[in-house]
């Protein structure tokens, strides 16, 4: 929980820090959470007070299986990256001036100090189902969206400051409904009718719309926009040849209205960051890319095997666990589709648990087909810092970390718990070829 505002409410009243800084939108700005609180507050499990033990139980339990939310270390990141962003919006002389126009707090010299000519820019993008939606959602909701001023200093100061708003990019990457987009959202946090208005405004050019849109983020001091699903844009400038308006529009409310921009997308939006000097400036940020196939997927994977629902729970071995990877890819998201699925497939074939062979007819069922190319960029792997939960158990067995302790410890092989038809380990114990026999593996033949 924050220390100044309870999360969940999305409408405050205004709890200044008193730090000197004269300006009532740095000093009613929510507290940083620290790491602990953030991952507990980001943490989402199912309730599942006992094992289900008929059918029916078994399956309503299944349901609440999408619930599940395992943080991960590079949400962290993400956080303190929006936060940053959003503590820059109001450092800035739009900011400084836009206070003193609304009431004479700012009149006296002292007032005059330090500030930014423009706010921050930065962009999130990733493979697709990472999390990168869900992260930077859950991220705002520890925020409040909208501070209602009252009072400072003993002056009048009505106002109302919203901190974020979070819109979606159009499919057709237009710059009139991307406004509409906003004014909606700003709508929604201030119960606002400004969309009608500017519905029935005589003029809908692009430019007027662009105009009013800056008018009401200076008015209601927006410190922090979100653009999710910005690789829509991808499809628009590959026809046109050009960058869209769209972001230009975007780039203008930025330096018009010192409010900070987020994008968050795909590596496709890549194609159009990186074809001007521009857009690479301002949108610099993490490539997300999934999970390497070590200790950080198996402690991800761990975390989610313990809410099974079946009559009787698999142990999560190696062999399952790489065959997971082999599947998703090492995205999270399909990750949890496969565990999710292939208890409800166990159910429909009335089996015990999921198994190795349930697994592999989940993924054909579900058609999975991660990524060939993932581009470049950073695994969630890569991430340092808290993990959910403490799990003590042992990386998958790969080529790649065969000859690389992840925990820093001596080179070599790990040892872990092989499956009972193991080669090797039948090889080394001098049971070959008893074990081939016992199993049906080998034919003799007998020559007369």
């Amino acid at each position: 929980m924050s220390e100044k505002y309870a999360i969940g409410d999305s409408v405050v009243e205004a709890v200044y820090d008193q730090t000197g800084t004269r300006n009532p939108l740095i000093e009613a700005l929510p507290s940083r959470m620290p790491t602990e609180s953030f991952f507990e507050s980001m943490r989402s499990y199912p309730v599942l007070s006992e094992r289900p033990r008929t059918l029916n139980q078994r399956k309503a339990a299944l349901a609440q299986l999408p619930t599940i939310f395992t943080p991960l270390p590079y949400m962290y990141s993400i956080y303190d990256s929006l936060f940053r962003m959003l503590e820059a919006s109001y450092h800035t002389l739009t900011s400084r001036e836009s206070a003193a126009r609304i009431n004479a707090i700012f009149a006296d010299k002292t007032s005059a100090g330090s500030y930014s000519t423009q706010a921050q820019s930065g962009a999130l993008l990733g493979t697709p189902g990472i999390g990168k939606t869900s992260t930077v959602k859950r991220c705002l909701s520890m925020l409040p969206q909208v501070v209602a001023h009252e009072k400072y200093l003993g002056n009048p100061f009505y106002t109302k400051q919203v901190l974020w708003l979070y819109v979606e990019c159009p499919s057709d990457a237009s710059q009139k409904t991307m406004a509409y987009n906003i004014v909606r959202a700003l709508d929604l946090a201030v119960e606002g009718n400004h969309l009608d208005y500017l519905m029935r405004s005589r003029s809908t050019a692009s430019s007027a719309v662009a105009t009013y849109i800056k008018v009401l983020c200076m008015t209601y001091h927006v410190g922090l926009l979100v653009i999710d699903e910005i690789q829509n844009v991808v499809g628009v400038a590959q026809r046109s040849k050009k960058v869209k308006p769209l972001i230009r529009f975007l780039t203008e409310l930025t330096n018009d209205t010192c409010t900070s921009v987020y994008f968050v997308g795909t590596t496709m939006a890549d194609e159009v960051f990186q074809a001007e000097e521009y857009l690479r400036r301002r949108t610099r940020g993490p490539r997300l890319l999934p999970f390497k196939p070590d200790a950080g997927y198996r402690e991800f994977l761990s975390s989610i095997w313990k809410f099974q629902v079946t009559e009787r729970s698999a142990d999560l071995t190696d062999r399952i666990s790489n065959l997971i990877y082999t599947y998703s890819g090492g995205i999270p998201a399909y990750i949890t589709s496969l565990f999710t699925e292939a208890q409800a497939q166990a159910l429909l074939q009335r089996a015990t648990c999921i198994d190795s062979e349930i697994v592999k007819q989940t993924a054909d069922y579900l058609t999975i087909q991660p990524p060939s190319k993932i581009g470049r960029g950073v695994s969630i792997s890569d991430f340092h810092g808290i993990r959910d939960g403490s799990s003590d158990e042992k990386a998958p067995e790969t080529e790649e970390s065969r000859d690389k302790d992840m925990d820093g410890g001596k080179r070599g092989r790990r040892v872990t718990e092989r499956d009972q038809l193991d080669l090797l380990l039948a090889l080394k114990a001098g049971r070959l070829s008893q074990m081939l026999r016992e199993n049906d593996l080998i034919e003799e033949l007998v020559l007369c």
